[in-house]
């Protein structure tokens, strides 16, 4: 194929920005590298479809001395959700579903649910739909996110463990942990786009990362966003840190050890990908052009926008990962979306929208 149009690179000026506004982002990373707080980083910022700044910072990997790059690849764990949701659009766009369909019109284990309600464990009064997976209102949840009785059985059953799990083992499991809550009834930050995954596969007939290539990776020219990083990439892996817990880095995945060098036996489409900066910059830049990038175009402008308003109803608003709630933010179909406070017309203007979720 044909060398990819790369976005183009101009000085700020040229589209409304300010060169020496944005020179205050090299002061404040490389203070946060200085400081220990960030082993290094990358940062693109984009406007009018034009890139006016691209940075790095730091080091991919403190333990072996190596500089960050421009290319570096890392886990963009959660990042991968505003992906999985786009992929399974595309899907939408081909007839295979409908938003209010059940998800266990597709997924017969799910026909059974149960939901933890005051203590006790009761048949759902309602069926999960795609939508609700696809906005956080399933029900499902997350082992990480609280330690109720409905927390403690995702930490002890594992289902979207990427080594011993598979998409349809996930979706078994899944099936026999109770809801946290009546689907619809709350916005709860969940597992509920790895279940999409799993819709993905039954209704493309592929596997969720064969669909992810041909739909979107190949397409966009993403040629660095996959389930694993292959040998020949392995040299541009960063190490992930956390914090030590004394102010300093520790390393929660090296590079050369991590699991993410073989290929996943679940492919998590909630936070399995890697990624480059500049593959995931012509992501969004697609979903912002309306879906379309340099000529190819992958969804139609009317679905690439559920994507980027908010959808979901006032009651559930605002949301929250943790505390306090976050004021004035929403959630599209695959991203979190700020609205402006009075603005709670699901069909209103475009506020940010985003997913926080690589970590180096």
């Amino acid at each position: 194929g044909l060398p990819a149009k790369e976005l183009p690179v101009v000085k700020p000026e040229d589209v409304g920005m300010s060169s020496a506004k944005l020179a205050k982002i090299d002061e404040v990373m490389n203070k946060r590298v200085a400081d220990g707080k960030l082993a290094g980083a990358v940062v693109a910022i984009a406007r009018k479809g034009k890139v006016v700044r691209f940075g790095t910072y730091g080091k991919m990997d403190l333990e072996r001395d190596k500089p960050m790059r421009s290319d570096t690849v890392f886990r963009i764990y959660s990042m991968s959700k505003a992906i999985t949701t786009a992929a399974a659009l595309i899907l939408l766009e081909k007839g295979k579903y409908r938003l209010e369909d059940s998800v266990s019109k597709f997924l017969p284990e799910f026909k059974e649910l149960t939901v933890w309600k005051d203590g006790e464990i009761v048949p759902v009064k309602r069926r999960i739909s795609v939508r609700d997976l696809m906005l956080h209102t399933s029900g499902l949840s997350y082992g990480f996110v609280g330690d109720g009785p409905v927390q403690l059985r995702y930490k002890k059953e594992k289902p979207i463990d990427r080594e011993t799990s598979s998409l349809p083992r996930m979706t078994k499991i899944l099936s026999g942990i109770p809801l946290a809550f009546e689907p619809g009834s709350r916005w709860h930050y969940s597992v509920s786009i790895d279940v999409l995954g799993r819709l993905i596969e039954v209704w493309s007939g592929q596997t969720l990362e064969d669909f992810l290539g041909k739909s979107i990776f190949r397409p966009l020219d993403m040629k660095d966003t996959s389930f694993h990083v292959p040998k020949d990439k392995a040299n541009r892996f960063a190490a992930n840190y956390g914090p030590d817990g004394s102010g300093g880095l520790r390393v929660i995945d090296d590079p050369a050890k991590s699991p993410y060098l073989k290929p996943a036996g679940l492919a998590s489409g909630g936070g399995g990908l890697v990624s480059t900066t500049r593959d995931y910059l012509r992501f969004l830049q697609t979903i912002l052009n309306g879906g379309e990038l340099h000529g190819t175009r992958i969804l139609r402008k009317k679905t690439a926008r559920l994507m980027i308003r908010n959808k979901l109803p006032k009651k559930l608003m605002p949301i929250r990962i943790g505390q306090p709630p976050r004021k004035g933010v929403g959630f599209g179909l695959g991203f979190s979306i700020r609205v402006s406070l009075s603005e709670w017309d699901p069909g209103g203007k475009v506020g940010e929208f985003g997913w926080g979720g690589a970590a180096s």
